[in-house]
């Protein structure tokens, strides 16, 4: 498995070079500032959103930005500080459908080491009928599995929840899946 990092140029405690190398106790090279001492931790992104669903259809959005501008995904993003995934979810739902979401249930943690991400995704259902495009999309619709646009999903991640989630349903297992988006 690989762990590149991005290059650290610089501490952002005092501004001093940093330097490549594995601090005492720690097993992984980390960027060590050559003045201060400070550890630079670079850590996966968390991207977290939901399956919204409602009259048993998939709410999705069009992407209004790069990457994959033009193509559908799921409401996501990335968490910010202070939130917990939850709260995450429900505001990317808000920010990209304008979607009032209630979180239900956990449905399923995806691992892309490939860029350093990991997808939490929720089951969630809306909670009044209204939705609208947001500033990142051009366009949100539900849409019931056979009417999905599969060849216009953004992201190999989304394909894979729905396909699992579709599965789950008709299988009455709605157990959270844990896995890898290797490619």
């Amino acid at each position: 498995m690989s762990r590149s990092k991005p290059p650290v140029k610089y501490c952002s405690q005092c501004g001093h070079e940093v330097e490549l190398k594995t601090p005492r106790g720690d097993s992984l090279p980390r960027h060590v500032c050559t003045d201060c001492g400070m550890i630079h931790y670079l850590n996966p992104k968390i991207v977290t959103g939901c399956i919204v669903t409602s009259e048993q259809k998939i709410l999705l959005c069009r992407r209004a930005i790069s990457p994959r501008y033009g193509l559908w995904t799921i409401p996501a993003g990335f968490m910010e500080l202070g939130e917990t995934v939850q709260d995450a979810a429900a505001r990317e739902t808000w920010e990209e459908a304008y979607a009032d979401a209630v979180i239900d249930e956990l449905f399923g943690v995806y691992n892309i080491p490939r860029v350093s991400q990991v997808y939490v995704i929720f089951r969630a259902h809306l909670k009044t009928p209204e939705f609208s495009p947001g500033e990142e999309s051009l366009e949100t619709e539900l849409f019931s599995e056979q009417d999905i646009p599969w060849d216009e999903l953004a992201f190999k991640v989304v394909r894979v929840a729905l396909e699992q989630y579709f599965t789950a349903v008709r299988e009455s297992d709605m157990r959270p899946f844990v896995g890898d988006i290797i490619s």
